[in-house]
């Protein structure tokens, strides 16, 4: 009884055989294929073997990218006898092997790809456990074991670039034995690998002493190194439309030298190590894909915890004494701002407040807002005056010489008995309503934290009961709509004028919803804080 024709597989899943039990037998990447080939060689349909009317099979080729080797000749058709080696993709996506009877094959048609990939069982293990491998150092200490250990090199090394463009930089150098080798310690020409990557083919240097290399890597040949196989690592991106190329990302190259001959250079090593570079540059673009992942995950989770310590930093939002209520909120545009408010009592019968804007975004900004906080909590109790407080704060940031990092501050003072002192330090002129009209409270001096000659002035106000005082971030009347358009300190005003009796929380959550309605949805390029402070109990 005939044999059942069948073909003896070896690719990424190990070795198997699959009988030809269908007359048209599909093989490729699709799901549908009767032999189904997990490779970046293989494409979506790339071959098929049909049995013909005298009973042979007929190996086809269907258009395939890499194309479809028959004994390592690239076929269109071809008509299989019993041994025939079939590889699908140019450097080995698989290997096939034609059985229609039980014997041996012939002599001359033996596979030397099943003695070889015998001895790249390792390999294979290797690609497997990248599958599930996620830490990037991990698995280009895999690749460089394996492929040292499949070619019988002596030495080698991964170079990646870090972006398209980006120059290469040395990742790992290993020896055999898993030796780990330094960048420092592994003295070899650069022009390989360079021009490896430049190029996007694979170099192979029989001997380095060879007169077409004399003179270009005395540095590798005095340490004995004779044999080179340097390989692209390339990413290769398909798409869905079927009529549509795959795309290859070149992302680095994967080095290997020797100085005796032995496996590096045969055929089928070279075969193999193509093939292997193209799944190492998958698993080692993942492996970087997830590292990049996780390191985003931990610096959002950082700046969770940096907002969480800086909303802890301000007071709670209302607060009221027995002759002032006051309402307060800041927005950042981003994780962490830089806007802060804060409250004090400065003396018995007098409330402090004061609402600032730091220069930048971010943890920087960030960590500048909370070093202001401080200093202010520290010093309010010890200045007389307002003005002489926002000149103690300046020369402390000066102090601490934060180059280009500066802050805009309105700091007042509300007695018991209506009177308002307040120091503007360039920040935006604060509102007071009261009801003779609106005045902009200006009265100051320069930044803090730039000018170590500054000086401040204050301004005292009487205050009638029902009067309320907005201060705000630029932000705010800065606010931005999809159109480009400011919100501007007339809407401010409509919206605060409306109804003046509103306590200031209703008044604070008008003017904040007034700004989010008017940006509607659009980026915002800085922090929205405002306080709203009436003088007087309801």
């Amino acid at each position: 009884m005939a044999a059942t024709p069948r073909l003896e597989v070896n690719d990424t899943k190990g070795r198997r055989v699959v009988p030809l039990d269908k007359p048209l037998f599909r093989i490729g990447r699709r799901h549908e294929a009767e032999l189904q080939i997990s490779s970046t060689e293989v494409s979506r349909e790339h071959a098929e073997i049909e049995q013909n009317d005298s009973g042979r099979w007929l190996l086809r080729d269907r258009n395939s990218r890499y194309g479809t080797f028959a004994n390592d000749k690239p076929i269109t058709e071809h008509l299989l006898d019993h041994g025939d080696r079939i590889r699908l993709g140019r450097s080995g996506g698989a290997e096939l092997v034609f059985l229609v009877d039980d014997t041996a094959p012939p002599h001359g048609a033996q596979t030397s790809a099943i003695i070889d990939f015998r001895q790249i069982t390792s390999l294979l293990d290797s690609l497997r456990a990248m599958g599930s491998a996620r830490v990037l150092d991990e698995v280009l200490a895999l690749v460089m074991d394996s492929a040292i250990e499949v070619t019988g090199a002596e030495r080698g090394f991964i170079m990646l670039a870090a972006a398209p463009g980006s120059p290469l930089e040395f990742k790992i150098g290993r020896a055999s034995g898993r030796m780990p080798l330094s960048g420092r310690l592994f003295d070899t020409s650069q022009k390989i690998p360079q021009q490896v990557f430049a190029t996007g083919q694979e170099m192979i240097v029989a001997d380095l002493m060879d007169v077409n290399h004399a003179g270009q890597h005395l540095g590798t040949v005095a340490l004995g190194i004779r044999h080179v196989l340097c390989a692209p690592l390339r990413v290769i991106r398909y798409v869905d439309r079927a009529e549509a190329a795959p795309s290859q990302q070149p992302i680095g190259v994967l080095y290997l030298d020797s100085r005796e001959k032995g496996r590096l250079l045969s055929s089928m090593t070279r075969h193999a190590l193509e093939a292997f570079a193209t799944e190492a540059a998958a698993a080692i673009e993942s492996a970087r894909l997830y590292r990049e992942a996780a390191e985003k995950t931990r610096l959002e989770r950082e700046l969770e915890l940096a907002a969480e310590i800086q909303r802890a930093l301000l007071p709670p939002a209302l607060q009221s004494g027995e002759h002032f209520d006051v309402a307060s909120r800041s927005i950042p545009c981003r994780a962490i701002g830089g806007d802060f408010f804060d409250y004090f009592t400065v003396r018995d019968d007098e409330f402090g407040f004061v609402l600032g804007d730091v220069a930048g975004k971010g943890p920087s900004a960030a960590l500048l807002t909370a070093m202001i906080q401080g200093i202010f909590a520290a010093q309010v109790g010890q200045a007389s005056r307002a003005a002489e407080l926002m000149a103690s704060v300046n020369e402390g940031l000066i102090r601490r010489a934060l180059q280009s990092r500066f802050a805009t501050v309105f700091y007042g003072t509300l007695s018991s008995t209506g009177i308002l002192t307040y120091s503007n330090a360039g920040h935006n002129p604060p509102m007071l309503l009261t009801r003779s009209g609106v005045r902009r409270l200006e009265t100051g001096g320069l930044i803090l934290g730039l000018f170590a000659q500054a000086t401040y002035e204050q301004e005292t106000l009487q205050l009638e009961p029902g009067d309320v005082l907005v201060v705000f971030s630029d932000g705010v009347t800065e606010a931005l709509n999809a159109e480009g358009v400011e919100f501007g300190e007339q809407r401010l005003l409509a919206c605060l004028e409306d109804d003046r009796a509103c306590t200031p929380k209703e008044l604070l959550d008008r003017l904040l919803s007034a700004v989010g309605s008017f940006a509607a949805g659009a980026a915002q390029h800085d922090d929205v804080t405002a306080l709203v402070l009436r003088y007087g109990t309801r």
